[in-house]
């Protein structure tokens, strides 16, 4: 077992799942201003620090996902944010890419960019804690989208991060998201999706990626949000086990789905159906941002000083994820 894969293991197993709290100062201001709270260096260190203090973090997070700006900052113990999420036996992680950006000659579509002085910033980032990254690739799905150009492109950029983070001694969160804005069928997103993740493999294989140290995020297949052919979550969680099995290789130690737009409960019962349906050898579990956080920001925007109250929603949410990157959830369990 290499050191990377030990770092892999220790994020995802016995349940656990990562917290992707690693939204740009341009989202946590909306997400702040969405429930009314001033969205300050301050405030969102706050909100962030009550979820990485909460009791929670030791049973059911295995990663923490970080942005530039929480990664420097303390807590309010003077503690470092790398160190408080450490000393719960968490693995602090950092996002690297620096957003998609309009790809040349397709503008309906995106490229993430970040790879200029990307091998500094690891090092910096590691010298700060982190032992994991990870890197966004965005892609549209229509008629037409995502084209071989975005494809190709994406997975390219995906294969070149990787290869510097593993040289920096961490673990990469390989991250293609087929977005689910758009009116397309599940069965489109099932056949562009395992387009989309077979691309970014022969990348990494290209580029020599040690695959037993990365993590895998994809979204799951599902239909559009604009679309009026929905399918059931039983289904959801066939075709998309169907997609990784076609798709990934067998080195890889998990899976962790993104939840892409989906509610608290559906990216929860989602996420229990694939683990009560899983026939692979992967690991299945979860890296949810709005779908950990929602319902505790919620709540901690009536009062922020309310640390404990905040605490336990967010606390009986990552158990009910935990539960269900088990197969152990169930809809009952939900208001005891």
């Amino acid at each position: 077992m290499t050191e990377l894969n030990k770092i892999a293991l220790k994020i995802l197993s016995d349940g656990k799942g990562i917290l992707a709290a690693d939204e740009s100062n341009g989202t946590m201001t909306k997400r702040l201003e969405s429930v009314n709270i001033t969205s300050t260096s301050e405030n969102r260190l706050l909100f962030r620090e009550t979820l990485f203090s909460s009791e929670c973090m030791t049973e059911c997070i295995g990663g923490v996902i970080l942005y530039d700006e929480t990664i420097n900052q303390s807590s309010i113990s003077e503690k470092k944010i790398p160190t408080l999420i450490s000393d719960s036996g968490a693995v602090p992680g950092i996002k690297v890419d620096t957003g998609a950006k309009v790809l040349a000659n397709s503008s309906e579509e995106k490229i993430t960019e970040g790879l200029d002085g990307l091998r500094e910033r690891l090092k910096e980032y590691y010298l700060l804690g982190a032992r994991f990254t990870k890197w966004r690739g965005v892609y549209n799905i229509s008629e037409k989208y995502p084209s071989k150009l975005a494809i190709n492109s994406n997975a390219h950029a995906l294969a070149r991060y990787s290869a510097l983070v593993q040289e920096c001694g961490m673990v990469p969160i390989v991250e293609p998201e087929v977005l689910m804005d758009g009116d397309h069928s599940a069965d489109d997103c099932l056949i562009k999706t395992s387009e989309v993740i077979q691309k970014c493999f022969d990348e990494l294989i290209t580029h020599k990626i040690d695959l037993t140290g990365i993590i895998l995020k994809p979204n799951m297949i599902l239909a559009g949000n604009k679309s009026k052919n929905k399918i059931s979550n039983e289904e959801v969680s066939f075709k998309t086990l169907e997609c990784l099995k076609k798709s990934v290789p067998i080195e890889v130690p998990g899976v962790a789905f993104l939840s892409g737009g989906q509610s608290e409960i559906e990216a929860t019962e989602n996420l229990n159906l694939i683990n009560k349906n899983n026939n692979t050898n992967f690991i299945m579990t979860y890296s949810y941002g709005r779908a950990l956080q929602q319902s505790a920001l919620k709540f901690w925007s009536k009062n922020i000083k309310d640390v404990k109250g905040t605490q336990n929603v967010f606390n009986h949410r990552a158990k009910m994820n935990t539960l269900a990157a088990q197969g152990k959830w169930s809809s009952d369990l939900e208001n005891k």
